[in-house]
């Protein structure tokens, strides 16, 4: 943090000369938000409306922070838009939170949204105004900033509505930082021309939001000047059907172990992998050795614990070798009936919350939970049926779950597939990628980001060697794992682990100074070493401490590299 107010005060020195004495009280107001809105043909079938808007001052606003995002406090103007696709009957709503006029730093910054839903409410924008930028989100035309693709995705029984879903694919997010980065250079009365003044542009989001920044990086190479990008969920059909895979390897091996049961083998393997990368700490920073080294079979017969919690009676028992034999399975990663690799899977240490089973009150046994997420997509997205779950897994099999794998990619490979390779235009454009993903993620397997950076390294340096072809792609690509982080957050059963909480800083820095995140800074959010800094390395090299856990180094252990390669031969396609 110490270097925080060099950047805002550096940012804001640029646009002195165009605010001058200005202050959020002159500038926050509906009518002065109405001279600024964009004019001309700044979307080509797009109409911005001059009287659905609203805007108001908000003064001294202080929030805890996020996983994201340190404590602050800020002022900022709220301002809500709305705007329609000419030829057709819709709203689409954007809020901008803008800075002061006096801390504003010629940035934008763009924030997406998590599960079905495009934005995550005004929860991402105070990362943005903190750092002088104009801060947006969309609601994507859905009716609300609180609604979810899923909730409009059918017009009826199989008929989708093809605009809803190519807007929450990628056309809203475009829309939204086109219209967001005018509206910010008419704002602060910043020349319309980019040559003449810089505005520096960027995205940041995890999850379904990091799906939804990949989506602008991929397909419009000039929108962005940098990305923080997290625990993305590409490669959509596949991603989504994971989902299923705890399920179904549940119901096909025949037993349902309680979360309790799954929190022991979790914890077990955390005890049994934690000095594997040379510190006692509570964090498996190296799964891949824990993944060549620990046999999940020397958990059985390990007790645990856990107290009733309204239905659910006091468990006191021992870890079953049928668990143990769910937990290989899933960690094996998705295959259909002839044993051919489908998908990938997590890493040793991850909670995976999709194997959570139900506990029966009248029989007293554990059984299926159908995961929401994963029995959703199959029956609005594949099936196209208006029901919010799969009601039973009945003859699904493994080779079940491929098809529907299948059925998505080909369905909507141009819209949420989301993991073309060739990042040219971007590259060429000027832009940067930050992008993490937490080692022990139990909703996004790490292994998922590791398979798309490799896919990009190989489609855009295809004749440089192993260790030429990361140096390029480093230059303005760089992907970090997180040592015992869990899915877009720290992780409660290993917390002293360090998360990337200021990972925008690090991308203003990269972009506009030129400091190459060689390591990234991660902050301890909780445990004994809370507030303590840590650096992440940079892929494909491996944290490893020495001197007794107190000298970090980040090194190249090509055998481990092994454990993260994924063949996904149950296509004949490339699956990037």
């Amino acid at each position: 943090m110490g270097c925080l107010p060099l950047v805002i005060i550096l940012g804001a020195t640029l646009v002195q000369a165009v605010t001058t004495s200005t202050t959020l009280d002159d500038v926050c107001t509906p009518a002065y938000v109405r001279s600024k809105l964009p004019v001309d043909n700044v979307y080509p079938g797009i109409t911005i409306s001059h009287t659905n808007l609203s805007a108001n001052p908000v003064y001294n606003v202080s929030t805890s922070g996020s996983a994201v995002y340190p404590a602050t406090t800020i002022d900022y103007c709220n301002v809500t838009l709305a705007y329609s696709h000419n030829g057709r009957d819709d709203t689409v709503q954007m809020r901008f939170w803008l800075p002061s006029p006096d801390k504003f730093a010629n940035r934008y910054l763009s924030t997406g949204g998590a599960d079905y839903y495009v934005n995550q409410g005004t929860q991402q924008l105070p990362g943005g105004v903190m750092y002088g930028a104009v801060s947006g989100s969309t609601d994507g035309g859905f009716g609300g900033f609180d609604v979810g693709v899923d909730e409009i995705l059918l017009l009826a029984n199989g008929t989708l509505d093809w605009q809803n879903l190519y807007m929450f694919g990628y056309e809203a997010h475009h829309e939204l930082a086109t219209i967001g980065k005018r509206f910010t250079r008419n704002f602060f009365n910043m020349t319309v021309n980019e040559e003449d003044q810089k505005l520096y542009s960027y995205y940041q989001s995890c999850s379904e939001g990091g799906r939804e920044g990949w989506s602008q990086v991929q397909r419009y190479g000039d929108q962005f000047d940098g990305a923080v990008i997290g625990a993305p969920a590409i490669r959509y059909s596949f991603q989504m059907t994971m989902h299923l895979w705890a399920n179904v390897v549940e119901k096909t091996l025949g037993y349902y172990p309680s979360q309790c049961e799954i929190e022991a083998i979790v914890n077990e393997t955390i005890t049994a992998c934690d000095g594997m990368d040379g510190r006692m700490d509570g964090v498996v920073s190296r799964s891949d050795l824990c993944k060549m080294q620990f046999n999940l079979t020397e958990t059985i017969g390990k007790g645990y614990y856990c107290a009733a919690d309204g239905d659910v009676p006091v468990q006191n028992s021992t870890i079953s070798a049928q668990a143990v034999e769910v937990f290989e399975k899933i960690l094996d990663g998705m295959t259909d009936d002839d044993g051919k690799q489908v998908y990938l899977s997590y890493q040793p240490g991850a909670l995976f919350w999709d194997a959570q089973a139900t506990y029966n009150t009248t029989s007293g046994n554990w059984g299926l939970d159908i995961n929401s997420m994963g029995g959703e997509f199959v029956t609005k997205f594949l099936q196209l049926l208006d029901i919010d779950n799969l009601p039973t897994l009945e003859n699904v099999t493994y080779g079940t779950l491929k098809e529907w794998v299948q059925h998505g990619w080909q369905m909507y490979e141009d819209s949420l597939h989301t993991t073309w390779p060739d990042l040219t235009p971007f590259h060429e454009a000027g832009g940067k990628v930050l992008h993490y993903h937490g080692e022990q993620d139990g909703s996004i397997p790490t292994a998922s980001s590791v398979h798309y950076y490799d896919s990009v390294r190989r489609t855009m340096y295809p004749t440089l060697g192993y260790n030429a072809s990361h140096e390029a792609l480093g230059q303005w690509y760089r992907l970090f794992l997180v040592p015992g982080a869990s899915h877009c957050m720290n992780n409660d059963l290993q917390p002293n682990g360090p998360f990337p909480q200021t990972s925008l800083q690090t991308l203003i820095e990269w972009v506009e100074q030129g400091v190459v995140p060689v390591r990234l800074n991660g902050t301890v959010l909780s445990g004994v070493f809370e507030g303590e800094t840590q650096e992440i390395c940079a892929w494909p090299l491996r944290p490893m401490w020495y001197e007794n856990g107190t000298r970090m180094e980040c090194e190249y252990d090509q055998k481990s590299l092994k454990t993260w390669e994924w063949d996904l031969d149950a296509f004949d396609l490339p699956v990037y």
